[in-house]
């Protein structure tokens, strides 16, 4: 094979590799991000909860469905966005007191997670001249 054929395709595996994030990285960061919540409060079945015991919870809730989550999107729709005895939305107040959904404040800590991975990403690829 031509070297550049080869060249191409070394890159084409090895960026496909690196922009594949894995689900388990990426629930992984969704819940250190929830753990380090400075004075947030978690509230899951109108109960208030701290943010490890609502990292805890999550956690648990993923290990019991790990065969069905196969992705981040999975984790949050199956396990962040409410609760599976009473359907009730989870929802996190913050320390300003911005009250929110849980799954949608997942839902963009998930975008930020992956621009950075991206942008990392874009800058570790190696650049090849035609």
């Amino acid at each position: 094979m031509n070297m550049r054929i080869i060249s191409v395709l070394g890159f084409l595996f090895f960026a496909s590799l690196v922009l594949a994030a894995p689900a388990n990285s990426e629930i992984e960061a969704l819940l250190g991000s929830l753990k380090a919540l400075d004075g947030a409060v978690f509230i899951r079945n109108g109960t208030e909860h701290s943010a490890g015991d609502a990292e805890a919870h999550l956690r648990m809730k993923w290990q019991k469905q790990s065969e069905k989550i196969k992705s981040a999107e999975d984790f949050i729709a199956l396990c962040g966005s409410k609760s599976s005895v009473s359907g009730e939305r989870y929802q996190i107040r913050f320390k300003d007191g911005q009250l929110r959904y849980s799954d949608d404040v997942l839902v963009e800590w998930l975008r930020e997670i992956r621009k950075r991975v991206n942008a990392s990403t874009a800058l570790t690829l190696p650049i090849r001249a035609p």
